[in-house]
């Protein structure tokens, strides 16, 4: 009898074994092998999703077969830990985990709608813009300023909840105008007690979601920005004329404002770091500008003479050395030229008429340039009739 029951046992052991196996290969060919899909659809991840919500949703779009194994696999896989938030084309046919993938691996919006409230030097405005599959790109559907009235398709955006959200900073703005601009955004929350120091808002892109903080959101800027100096300062070139990284930092905020051209920055940073070896005057409209600005919005016209000569700490026609600090938040190519800048022995450098600038030695080859960039302009003014 005994015998009879043993081998009644194993033989049930060994068929529940075989379903096993069956069952396990079963779920790793409907992991790797085509989906059900048969078109496109785009699949939006809220932020703060959860893989359980999304494979739910794949299975209710068609996208897989099974949400119980998409969920496991995404487990097993160690991916369900680094979901993304966003929304995601997948395309027909595409397996589970060519859509796990797609969910995890790059955070950057494949389809549907963005919000992109973008702060730079001059203006700030919200962008509603939304992928067109077929290209990859955004095609703009609205553009406006935080403080004008909501267009309808941006309400819509914002009742739906789905779809991604970010601040854009571009390189050169200063602290004032970030957090003025993140101020007049209204889906935010919280005061701004305080300006952040002068240089220390990373430019770049950040999400955000209706709600967030905005004392949050200008602690993540200073975070990457410390992290950005911090490096690049533990490697610096040896020998540089700074005492400090807020010195380099100030460098790095002059080099910012002259030139938006990322290879002439190491040489621009050159030029300055020259003549503060030599003991010359920096001689840079930027920090004139500042000391008149405070950093509160653009001077929209030339300098005058008088104000060249007024004596400001950031008048550096009238002081030596550096300014008393930085004059706008550098971007990490304009802090790695300040800390890492060209071997060269320029002294100057004026605008060349292309969007760069032309380098010199000597005051006389300097003085021959200013002499070409003055009769480019005079010929741009004829241009344009001004």
């Amino acid at each position: 009898m005994w015998k009879s029951v043993a081998s009644n046992f194993l033989t049930l052991l060994i068929v529940a074994l075989m379903a096993l196996s069956g069952a396990i290969y079963w779920a790793q060919r409907s992991w790797v092998t085509p989906g059900p899909l048969a078109e496109a659809v785009c699949v939006s991840v809220p932020r703060g999703g959860t893989m359980t919500g999304v494979s739910a949703e794949l299975e209710a779009l068609g996208a897989v077969s099974n949400a119980r194994i998409f969920r496991l696999g995404s487990d097993y896989t160690e991916r369900s830990a680094k979901l993304k938030a966003g929304s995601f084309l997948v395309p027909a046919g595409a397996s589970m985990e060519q859509i796990a993938d797609l969910l995890t691996v790059s955070g950057q919006s494949t389809c549907g709608a963005e919000v992109n409230f973008r702060i730079g030097v001059t203006l700030a405005e919200l962008q509603l813009r939304e992928i067109v599959p077929e290209t990859g790109r955004f095609e703009v559907i609205e553009e406006f300023a935080p403080d004008a009235p909501r267009p309808a398709a941006y309400q819509d955006f914002l009742d739906r909840g789905f779809g991604s959200m970010r601040v854009t900073v571009a390189e050169g703005v200063t602290s004032w105008q970030i957090s003025n601009a993140l101020g007049q955004l209204d889906i935010l929350e919280g005061s701004v007690d305080a300006v952040p120091a002068e240089g220390m808002l990373a430019p770049g892109s950040y999400d955000i979601a209706p709600g967030d903080a905005r004392g949050d959101i200008l602690a993540e800027m200073t975070r990457r920005q410390t992290a950005l100096l911090d490096e690049a300062w533990a490697t610096r070139s040896e020998g540089l004329p700074y005492a400090t990284k807020e010195e380099a930092l100030t460098m790095a905020s002059i080099v910012e404002k002259e030139t938006g051209v990322d290879a002439e920055r190491p040489t621009v940073a050159s030029v300055f770091v020259n003549r503060l070896e030599q003991g010359m005057r920096l001689q840079t409209d930027p920090t004139v500008i500042y000391g008149l600005t405070e950093g509160k919005g653009v001077l929209g016209r030339g300098l005058r003479a008088s104000e060249l000569r007024r004596h400001t700490p950031y008048n550096t026609y009238a002081i030596d050395g550096l300014p008393p600090g930085p004059i706008a938040n550098p971007g990490a190519a304009a802090i790695e030229a300040a800390l890492h800048p060209a071997e060269t022995e320029y002294l100057y450098f004026v605008a060349d008429g292309t969007g760069g600038h032309v380098f010199s030695t000597t005051l006389a080859e300097h003085n021959a340039n200013v002499r070409k960039w003055r009769e480019i302009e005079r010929q741009q003014r004829e241009q344009t009739g001004q």
